[in-house]
């Protein structure tokens, strides 16, 4: 049995975890090949598993290869501590200063964890009231999807306050977030680890737009243009909506097609222009793409929230399989591929 001093994690393990055993069951030559396929988001996730990782019983270690379907005769104890694994790894797989700043991101604690958790709408009510800085700076280190469920919640002047400073924030010290963390801890009163990094920049703003509804985007990419045109145009360019997948190639639009139910294809078609139909139609078996026309003309008129549902439901979908290298969805006249 481990001391107190160095107890075994948990019998009940979360998905980055479990990874994290069988990473270090397979070794370090093994684990440096795998980072080298991860994006720095999935690395930094396994890091930060592997770094609380002291001791692992073989009874864990089988539960785990069980669900990676493979099989492990009499495992061993693995008596390596985490963090060292993961720096030896990493730094094996990626060159040196990618390897040193994803150490020191793992290292770090995550910012404002401790409001993550609270829902969009009880979190937009709780800052609304907050100086837009203080919320740009809140925003940018959420994840997108909340941002922008919450900034769809706000009136169109603080909507538009709040992405320009996103757009225009710099690195923030781990002081000022400190500061600011121990204020908004004490009045929603949870607790949690306070931390820093780099956020904002008009890829959040596009980010947090991709996920809003039409009219709080249109209102906010006007303002932008009023006031800033120049970051409105790279705000766009970053920016991927439903009609960009007409540009897609076919063989990424059926690996799309095949994540996505036809009740959602049917619907996120109605707002389409021909073109977009025309695209989704091609792609697909001429008995199915007779199908969702029946279904089109069928369908009486439907709110427009609920088709661009259906269309944030198949981008999500296609980012994801871009995320994980199956398909490429670059967006921008610059794109280039061979």
């Amino acid at each position: 049995m481990a001391s107190d001093d160095n107890k075994p994690i948990p019998k009940e393990l979360s998905g980055p975890e479990k990874a994290a055993i069988f990473l270090l069951t397979m070794g370090e030559d093994f684990t440096s090949d795998i980072f080298k396929e991860l994006e720095d988001m999935e690395i930094k996730s396994l890091g930060r598993a592997m770094t609380g990782i002291q001791n692992v019983s073989p009874s864990q270690i089988q539960d785990v290869l069980y669900e990676f379907t493979q099989t492990l005769t009499e495992p061993g104890e693995i008596r390596i501590k985490g963090d060292d694994f993961f720096k030896n790894t990493i730094g094996r797989a990626l060159d040196g200063d990618r390897a040193g700043g994803l150490i020191q991101d793992v290292n770090s604690p995550v910012p404002f964890s401790n409001i993550k958790n609270i829902d969009a709408k009880s979190l937009g009510i709780f800052i609304r009231n907050e100086h837009p800085q203080t919320i740009a700076l809140v925003l940018a280190h959420l994840d997108p999807g909340k941002s922008a469920q919450i900034i769809s919640e706000f009136p169109e002047p603080l909507q538009q306050d709040v992405m320009l400073r996103i757009a225009d924030l710099e690195p923030v010290d781990f002081s000022v977030l400190d500061e600011v963390e121990q204020v908004l801890r004490e009045e929603i009163k949870a607790q949690g680890p306070v931390g820093g990094r780099p956020a904002g920049g008009s890829s959040t703003v596009a980010e947090i737009l991709n996920q809003v509804d039409q009219n709080t985007e249109n209102a906010i990419l006007t303002k932008l243009d009023e006031e800033r045109g120049d970051l409105a145009n790279e705000v766009r360019k970053l920016m991927f909506v439903f009609e960009d997948l007409i540009n897609v190639d076919d063989r990424s639009i059926r690996t799309i097609l095949k994540e996505v139910n036809n009740d959602e294809l049917t619907l996120s078609l109605k707002a389409a222009s021909p073109a977009m139909q025309e695209k989704i139609y091609s792609n697909l078996s001429e008995r199915a793409a007779d199908m969702i026309r029946e279904d089109l003309e069928a369908m009486g008129p439907t709110r427009m929230a609920d088709v661009e549902k259906a269309q944030q439901a198949i981008l999500r979908a296609a980012k994801k399989l871009e995320a994980e290298g199956k398909i490429v969805i670059g967006k921008g006249e610059g794109d280039q591929f061979v």
